[in-house]
This record gives structure tokens, sequence and C-alpha cells, in this order.
């Protein structure tokens, strides 16, 4: 019985190949870098097979087969990392921008929202709370002045309902030193010190304290570009 053909992959091939245009036309370095990681690991491989069997043909083929396959996974590696640089880059100081790394990058048992839970609606500083094996992590977003308000009257709302939990605290800004792009590295980072059955319960008493539904502008997808359309 002949196989189902999988009608994701030529979209997947699609999206990369937009992934690499747009980054291509972006990043200036991106390019180079790339046909560096691809060709390195074949002229690796060529040089070595000469040095450590010179005149076997056979083994030649082997290495340099190896050499093509190292090099085109070192190229998706190199694409990916400079899009990711390149998308954080475009949204970094933007509101939501904390609320789309959350709902994309986080996995596990992290628990999280893309909405903040509170939002200063003159300015556009929000706090994001997310609850993982580390405990409960509020996200201030915007320069530490003036999320500091914020963040104190999330604490307090989460000390009534759960005041056995570790709360910590980070804050993503110009004034800050944890980059947009390694925000969910530190959090994953943390300490862990409850369960996986803890972080669900802890969760869900928290719900009870809602959330904020501003109209707020969303963040971008960080690890899903896209091409725009065409005028």
């Amino acid at each position: 019985m002949a196989q189902p053909i999988d009608a994701r992959e030529p979209g997947r091939i699609r999206t990369m190949w937009r992934i690499f245009q747009m980054t291509r036309k972006q990043d200036r370095v991106a390019l180079p870098l790339m046909i560096g990681a691809a060709v390195l690991p074949i002229v690796l491989a060529v040089v070595l097979a000469l040095l450590i069997a010179p005149g076997d043909v056979l083994f030649t083929i082997l290495w340099i087969v190896s050499g093509v396959l190292i090099g085109l996974m070192l190229l998706m590696l190199t694409l990916t990392w400079r899009a990711e640089k390149l998308a954080f880059s475009q949204i970094e100081g933007k509101a939501g921008a904390v609320g789309a790394v959350l709902s994309n990058g986080l996995r596990g048992s992290w628990q999280s929202s893309e909405m903040p839970v509170a939002v200063n609606t003159k300015t556009q500083d929000a706090v994001y709370r997310a609850v993982g094996r580390a405990g409960i992590v509020l996200i201030a977003e915007g320069p530490q002045a003036r999320t500091q308000r914020l963040v104190q009257d999330e604490q307090r709302k989460i000390k009534r309902i759960v005041p056995n939990v570790p709360v910590h605290v980070l804050a993503i800004g110009p004034d800050s030193d944890i980059p947009l792009r390694r925000l969910t590295r530190r959090m994953r980072g943390l300490k862990r010190t409850l369960t996986r059955a803890e972080v669900m319960a802890v969760s869900n008493r928290l719900s009870s304290l809602g959330g904020m539904q501003m109209p707020i502008p969303k963040g971008i997808d960080p690890r899903r570009m896209r091409a725009g359309r065409p005028r």
C-alpha cells in the first residue's frame, strides 16, 4: 500500500526559504556565516581523508558524504540562530514582547500567558506571570523605576493566595541586564522547588487573581518569522 504524501513538507520548505530570504536581506553577516558553516566541514573531511588514507577512493567518498551532512546540519543551525537573533532584535523594547516569548519559548511544566497580569495604561509597562518548578516568576516589561509599583502590587496579591511559594522577579527593559532572547533560559536556570503537581495546584490557585484583559499590542512570535505580503 502506498504511503500517503505528507502535505506539510512543501510548506516547511517554503517557510525555511522565506526565513532564509528575510534573514539574508536584513542580516549581512548571516549568508557568509551559513556558507562557512556548510563548506568548512566538507573541506576538513577531504583533508582528513587524504591525510588518513590517501588513494582510498571509497574512504574519501564516505568522509565527503559525512562532511556534507555535517555541513547541512551546521547551516540549518546557523540559519536558526541568525533568524532568531534578528527576530528578537525587531521586537525587543516593544509592548507585548515578553508575552510573545513566554507563550512560544517556554516548555515543560511552565504555565504562563501571553497577556500580562498588570498594565500601566499610560506607559504600556506591564508585568507578566509564569509558574514553574522554580515557583512563581514575575517579569516586568519596561524601566524598573516605573514597573516597581506594579511588581510590588502583584507580589502582595500572590502572598495572600500562596504565601509559601517562592516568587522571583525578573526585569526586561532598557535598564535590565537580561536580554529578551535570554529570558526563558534565565527562567529555566532558576532553582527548582516545586513538583509538577504543585505547579498545577499553584497555577490553579493563582487563576483566581485573573489577569488584565486590556487590548494592548501583542508581541511578534520570534520563532515564526513570515515574509510580508507584496503590495
